[in-house]
């Protein structure tokens, strides 16, 4: 394959900043939890339905259209109106980002103590509350760049993002222990915030400079005011903005719904099994908060490859170049069972051990171990959305992942009071092995009659 290949190129700069990010991001978590204790990380672990509703409500959807949109227009060379797209997602997005943020910070204590069943989560719900309109502004930009096939952006700001974050963090706890203190679990949601708006700034000002550039190379601005006076033109990519975005949105919000039941709910369970409190947090921590990201870790490159593959694969099915899609998809389902399968080695033989070095955590290690086996699944339903979607499947891969996630459930509310967590992570194998085999039966039947 070409060198220059957008995508290839692309690919190897998500992937390589991806899992520099990662990396980066682990031992941020280890820190974290040497920081704080297996139950701070699971009360800080209980902050991420909240973060992924309100992405889900301001941002997800619009991304996912803006950059399928973009990479149309881009490939059309009508740069104008790719940043006609952007700049009306970012005005969606902030329409409906400023609204979560005030429900948050009014109703903090109320979402504290019913949704999340933790109180101590309402003051880390006002902080993180500022989060939302600066991760809607980078998510947008984001979306804009890779459907012009310049990942190195969306990159640079997730480095920078967790650069921020983690420099905040480490400069409170430092500053603490100097006065003979101890920081709380809140610094760690105010380095979210903080790596948000390091992100966000960094993406404003990469669009700004392409624009100037574009500007002087293509005569954009020569011709921007007759191209963006007409409300007309606005109006009809709002409308095919929302076409697109409003059931993604809406998929995203179900699901994270889900989610969020099913993440507040485990604790709950755990101590009907017989833990105490405190021991219920503190399990849910160590399998969220420590166990899950390392298994997660690999998925740097299948997130890569699935960012950019929707592109490709948008532009192949408006070309009717289903051929193309199928060897696209035969290879990535390939590569992901391949990562998979070397995952899965790795970590049921080093778990252990891994487990207790990393986070001086043993129940860590045996979490490692017991999770080993999703690995191919789990990297393979990644990517065989991302082609999926770029197809036009979204209500298919909205049925997949919502019967996927009432499975995972009906383990948490029938089986893990009655059989601890273990039960739960094998609920969590069997959804991924149904969702893999459901989504593979999906992209055959699509692109399974084309010919070579």
């Amino acid at each position: 394959m070409k060198r220059n290949n957008p995508f290839i190129t692309g690919t190897i700069i998500l992937t390589l900043t991806g899992l520099l990010s990662r990396l980066i991001g682990f031992f941020y978590r280890i820190y974290l939890s040497r920081l704080f204790g297996e139950e701070g990380m699971g009360v800080y672990q209980l902050l991420s339905p909240v973060l992924s509703l309100t992405f889900s409500v301001t941002a997800a959807g619009l991304q996912t259209a803006i950059s399928k949109y973009v990479a149309g227009e881009a490939a059309a060379k009508n740069y104008k109106a790719s940043f006609r797209v952007l700049m009306t997602g970012l005005f969606l997005s902030i329409l409906l980002s400023l609204p979560c943020t005030g429900i948050m910070l009014r109703f903090s204590e109320l979402i504290a103590a019913r949704f999340l069943l933790e109180p101590r989560t309402a003051s880390m719900l006002r902080i993180i509350a500022l989060s939302v309109p600066l991760g809607a502004v980078h998510s947008c930009i984001n979306g804009y760049f890779y459907g012009v096939k310049k990942a190195g952006i969306p990159a640079a700001t997730q480095l920078i993002e967790q650069f921020f974050r983690v420099a905040c963090v480490f400069l409170a706890s430092y500053t603490a222990g100097l006065k003979g203190g101890a920081p709380t679990i809140n610094v760690a949601v105010v380095g979210l915030v903080v790596g948000e708006f390091g992100a966000m700034v960094v993406s404003i000002a990469a669009v700004y400079l392409r624009f100037c550039q574009l500007s002087s190379t293509k005569g954009i601005r020569r011709n921007a005011a007759k191209a963006l006076r007409p409300a007309a033109a606005y109006l009809s990519v709002t409308a095919k903005l929302l076409a697109l975005s409003v059931p993604l949105s809406l998929t995203r919000i179900v699901i994270n719904l889900l989610q969020s039941v099913e993440a507040v709910y485990i604790p709950s369970m755990l101590q009907a099994y017989g833990y105490d409190s405190a021991t219920a947090l503190s399990v849910y921590g160590v399998l969220t908060g420590m166990a899950l990201p390392l298994i997660f870790f690999p998925n740097a490159l299948t997130g890569s490859i699935s960012l950019m593959l929707l592109p490709v694969v948008s532009e192949a099915d408006a070309a009717g170049n289903m051929a193309a899609v199928k060897r696209a998809a035969r290879k990535t389902v390939y590569s992901c069972l391949f990562l998979g399968g070397i995952c899965t080695l790795g970590f049921l033989l080093l778990g252990r051990p891994v487990g207790q070095l990393l986070f001086h955590s043993e129940l860590a290690g045996i979490f490692i171990c017991s999770l080993s086996f999703i690995c191919p699944f789990l990297y393979l339903c990644a990517t065989l959305t991302s082609i999926l979607h770029g197809l036009g499947k979204a209500g298919s891969i909205f049925f997949v992942n919502v019967s996927s996630l009432l499975l995972r459930l009906a383990f948490v509310f029938w089986l893990l009071p009655r059989f601890g967590i273990d039960s739960y992570i094998a609920g969590m194998l069997l959804s991924q092995i149904y969702s893999a085999g459901f989504l593979l039966l999906l992209l055959k039947k699509t692109v399974g009659k084309v010919k070579k």
